[in-house]
C-alpha cells in the first residue's frame, strides 16, 4: 500500500500493530527502549517483534540514556534512527552511531523568532523534529501559516491531532510536512486489537 506522505507509529509495544502499521505502508515503527519513559521495552522485545516486520526503520526513542548506551541498544535492536526526547548537545549528537531526530513541544505562547531559532539552531545535527502533540486549542490562521512555513524550511513530521480527523489528507497538501506521526495502541488481548483509528487515517493517506 503506497502512501502520499511518509508514516511513523509511535510506541509499537505488540505485535499486532508492527504487523498491521507495516502493512499498512508505514516507513518507521518506534519503539521506547529508554528505561525511563513509560511502557519501555526490553531489547529482546524489539529484537522479537522486529523481526516479524520487513521494509521498514526501527526507531529507538530515548530520553535521559547516555550517548554509549544508546549506541549499545541501536547496534543490539538494529535500528535505523533514534528520536530523543531531550535536547542534546552537537557533540553528543555527533557520536551516535544513527541519524536522530528530535521531539519537540509545541509551546502556543512562544514568539515566531524563538520558535525559529530553535529549529535553525538544531537542525544541522539532527535528521528532523517530531512534532508530535497539537496545542489544546485549534490552531489560528496565524499559527497554521507560521506552521506551513516552519514545515517547508525545515524537516518537520506533524501528530495527527493538528488536524481533524477527517482532513489529514488535506494537513499533508496544505502544509508538506515530512510525514505525519500516528499512535500505537494497546491490545485488547493477545492477538486481537481494534484498528478502526488508524484504518481510517491510513486510508486518507492511500494514493490515489
Amino acid at each position: 500500500m503506497s502512501l502520499i506522505t511518509p508514516v511513523l507509529v509511535r510506541g509499537i509495544n505488540n505485535l499486532s500493530d508492527a504487523r498491521y502499521c507495516a502493512g499498512m505502508g508505514a516507513e518507521y515503527l518506534t519503539f521506547r527502549l529508554d528505561p525511563a519513559l513509560p511502557g519501555h521495552l526490553q531489547p529482546a522485545a524489539v529484537q522479537e517483534l522486529s523481526g516479524w516486520v520487513a521494509g521498514v526503520q526501527l526507531v529507538g526513542e530515548f530520553d535521559t540514556l547516555p550517548v554509549e548506551q544508546i549506541n549499545e541498544l541501536a547496534q543490539a535492536c538494529r535500528l535505523d534512527y533514534v528520536l530523543l526526547h531531550r535536547r542534546r548537545p552537537a557533540e553528543e549528537l555527533a557520536r551516535l552511531v544513527v541519524p536522530a531526530l528530535k521531539l519537540v513541544k509545541w509551546i502556543p505562547d512562544m514568539l515566531e523568532q524563538d520558535v525559529e531559532k530553535r529549529f535553525r539552531d538544531q537542525h544541522a545535527h539532527v535528521a528532523g523534529f517530531v512534532l508530535a502533540t497539537p496545542p489544546p486549542e485549534p490552531l489560528t490562521t496565524m499559527q497554521r501559516a507560521q506552521l506551513t512555513s516552519q514545515a517547508r524550511t525545515y524537516k518537520i513530521w506533524l501528530g495527527t491531532g493538528f488536524a481533524p480527523p477527517h482532513s489529514m489528507r488535506q494537513l499533508v497538501d496544505e502544509l508538506t510536512p515530512a510525514g505525519l506521526v500516528l499512535e500505537g495502541g494497546e491490545e485488547i488481548k493477545t492477538g486481537l486489537r481494534d484498528f478502526t483509528e488508524l484504518e481510517a487515517i491510513f486510508e486518507q493517506l492511500e494514493e490515489e
